[in-house]
């Protein structure tokens, strides 16, 4: 629908619902559903390297398969502003799930998911994950933040 005949909460329905997309095909393990979320020049910063790549469905189906049982991504946080055909979506996501081993997994991390309305439906263009790191030299990850660890 043309921006101009939707209205912003008719638009922000529909990137929660593009977002709740891509949690459920985390939960299922499937790659090809959460895949239909990106459009073709997506650029993708996550936690693994390189800096920046193309969405690579391939790569996601390879990550999820390593994971036994679902890959739950949580997060209540989520601000979405839009402005006519884009939309910024930001905030803390919580990730669970379980190594091959049997262990449970958990990590809290940032993230900004970048859409654009495409003829038929908002799609992710850009989107970035990370999570802070210990600058005393060790230079681990701080995978042991929560989300009300934050400087106001």
């Amino acid at each position: 629908m043309p921006e101009s005949h939707q209205t912003n909460e008719q638009a922000r329905n529909e990137v929660r619902a593009a977002l709740e997309q891509q949690r459920q095909g985390f939960y299922n393990r499937d790659a090809a559903a959460v895949a239909e979320l990106y459009s073709g020049d997506a650029k993708i910063s996550d936690l693994a390297p390189p800096l920046i790549r193309k969405f690579d469905e391939a790569g996601l189906a390879l990550w999820l398969s390593s994971w036994d049982g679902p890959v739950e991504v949580t997060g209540d946080d989520i601000s979405i502003t839009i402005d006519g055909d884009l939309a910024v979506c930001f905030g803390h996501v919580h990730v669970r799930t379980r190594t091959q081993e049997g262990e449970d997994a958990s990590w809290w991390m940032r993230t900004t998911i970048c859409l654009r309305r495409e003829i038929d439906a908002w799609k992710i263009f850009h989107e970035h994950e990370s999570v802070p790191f210990y600058m005393d030299g060790s230079f681990k990850a701080a995978l042991d933040l929560l989300p009300q660890d934050y400087d106001q």
